[in-house]
């Protein structure tokens, strides 16, 4: 890039500097994995601030459990896999019916994890956890750009994971997910300023969440050590705090702090570290 093109960038006015923030009363949000862990807590969180929350699962009935709930916003269920593409235009058809087209904040939230050496894995289990973990969020923004862009204080908040920073063994697929998940953020971040809509990297480490509860073609003796464990509410209270500062990056918990700027600063003796895992 040559120095006049980034003294033009530098000098220009940046009207997306300049943008409100996120008012939860009366926005409308979309969650994907909503019906536990992190996207559960998040949709309380937004409902009771009065925002209306498009909550997307595959579980049904945990769904209407959460809309029950809801006493000051609103939560309109959208039962569904994510990795359909109808049922991703459902969730934006919704959410698009409510205030006129806009959208004001989409929380790509939904995941599934994978444990195990790769060398043993099938190719089904590397498909699918990209499928879930990154195509799938990756298209449903894809096709909510020109709602947010509606929204004059729009967020898109990806939860991602410190494993997306620094990469662990027999978890390859699940950090290639994150990976991408984290160079797409940054990416997207540039390309929609000027349209005023922010993109927020949530990265916590491990969760007490049914997340592992649910790994796909994983083994009953495979199992992960913790580096660092949050309660999903206090995840979710992070992440929200994230979204209403308009932040571009968070990672949470000291152990993922650790993980990542240790890598950062030594990366050949964060590499020797995990030879001996």
């Amino acid at each position: 890039m040559s120095m006049s093109v980034i003294c033009r960038w530098a000098t220009r006015p940046a009207k997306w500097l300049d943008r409100v923030r996120l008012n939860p009363d009366g926005a409308v949000t979309i969650v994907t994995g909503a019906s536990s862990g992190i996207g559960r807590c998040l949709c309380e969180m937004l409902s009771d601030r009065g925002a209306t929350v498009v909550a997307v699962a595959r579980r049904r009935e945990r769904l209407e459990e959460l809309r029950q709930r809801a006493t000051v916003g609103k939560i309109i269920p959208v039962a569904g896999d994510i990795t359909d593409g109808g049922v991703r235009e459902s969730i934006i058809d919704v959410a698009a019916n409510v205030r006129g087209g806009a959208v004001d904040l989409l929380v790509n939230n939904a995941g599934v994890g994978a444990i195990g050496p790769f060398a043993d894995a099938s190719p089904a289990r590397l498909r699918e956890v990209m499928e879930v973990n990154f195509f799938a969020p990756a298209e449903l923004t894809r096709i909510a750009i020109k709602h947010l862009a509606r929204s004059p204080a729009a967020v898109i908040a990806n939860i991602s994971s410190v494993l997306g920073h620094r990469a662990v063994p027999n978890k390859s697929e699940y950090c290639a997910s994150k990976f991408a998940m984290h160079g797409w953020s940054d990416s997207l971040r540039a390309e929609l300023a000027p349209r005023g809509i922010q993109v927020t990297l949530v990265s916590p480490s491990t969760t007490d969440s049914e997340f592992f509860d649910a790994l796909v073609h994983t083994g009953a003796d495979q199992t992960s050590s913790s580096i660092g464990s949050w309660t999903p509410d206090r995840v979710a209270r992070a992440a929200m705090a994230a979204i209403l500062a308009r932040r571009s990056e968070v990672i949470l918990s000291l152990g993922g702090k650790a993980l990542v700027y240790a890598d950062r600063i030594a990366p050949p003796i964060m590499n020797a570290i995990l030879k001996q895992k």
